[in-house]
């Protein structure tokens, strides 16, 4: 029984870091119709900007991370600016596959400068574990999982509450009804790419303090995607429960396959069954918007 409280636990941590990036997902997706492949990538390259800052150029971690997250904005706003922007009205396909490549050439650049071998965070918090009930977890799963918390209260604040959030969730509903009321859309466009390259920087940086990091973070963005069906490509509700879900289903269906079975890796595979399952019954996802066309 222990064992399986210790998997539901670190299936929390990873879950909640699975939310963050879903959370990138489903902004982007929400404001452009658009899945963003390189959704992944966007963590690598957070995670490699703070270990830059932190171990090469020698900046302490918070201002490290700080700063990450100012070159997460910069960055968004580039890529949108430079690569999205001219795509406005062209078919979602060609959009999409623009994101594919764009994660192609943001995994070859990472290769150049930093190479493949793991890169290791300096440590940041006390190593020492904590008891919860009766199990020893480590400080920085604690607080992975409380800043997951913190970012979907303020995200959840600032789309109910706020002059942007309200226009985003305006553009991403219709549009065109959203631009004849005035509504910036291609300023809605930059702002959910900064928002997303943001919120998948905090992810990277987290899992660098837990794993340490490599290019193949980058897959990380297909690993959430069955999180995303899960909770819905279009509410953030949904990303917030369906990384969680999946985050423990992973840890605890590998767990009890190589407990049971001595099947080692089924927790690679676990999320994507999860998803074909989740297609067949709910393609609409838990939260989505289940879209009725009347022919």
């Amino acid at each position: 029984m222990e064992y399986y409280l210790q998997l539901i636990i670190n299936g929390l941590v990873v879950g909640s870091i699975y939310s963050l990036v879903a959370l990138g997902f489903v902004i982007i997706y929400k404001a452009t119709k658009v899945v963003n492949f390189a959704q992944g990538e966007l963590v690598m390259v957070g995670a490699y900007v703070c270990f830059a800052l932190t171990v090469q150029f020698h900046i302490p971690f918070l201002a490290a991370f700080l700063l990450t997250l100012a070159f997460s904005v910069v960055f968004g706003l580039a890529i949108e600016r430079a690569i999205l922007r001219p795509m406005v009205g062209e078919p979602i396909i060609s959009v999409i596959m623009i994101t594919v490549g764009l994660s192609t050439v943001l995994k070859s650049l990472v290769q150049l400068f930093w190479g493949t071998q793991i890169r290791v965070y300096p440590q940041v918090l006390p190593q020492q574990p904590v008891f919860i009930a009766g199990l020893p977890v480590s400080p920085v799963y604690i607080a992975a999982f409380v800043l997951a918390l913190v970012l979907f209260g303020v995200f959840s604040l600032f789309f109910k509450y706020t002059r942007y959030g309200v226009a985003m969730r305006a553009t991403a509903f219709d549009q065109t009804a959203a631009a004849s009321m005035g509504i910036g859309i291609k300023n809605i466009f930059a702002l959910s790419w900064c928002i997303a390259a943001v919120v998948s920087s905090i992810g990277g940086v987290i899992l660098g303090n837990i794993n340490g990091i490599n290019s193949q973070l980058g897959h990380l963005g297909l690993k959430v995607f069955p999180a995303v069906i899960l909770g819905g490509l279009d509410s953030l509700l949904g990303a917030a429960v369906g990384g969680v879900v999946i985050g423990v289903l992973e840890n605890v269906l590998g767990g009890a396959a190589k407990e049971w079975l001595n099947l080692g890796g089924f927790k690679e595979v676990a999320a994507f069954i999860v998803l074909v399952v989740i297609l067949m019954v709910r393609p609409y996802g838990l939260f989505g918007t289940h879209e009725i066309e009347r022919v």
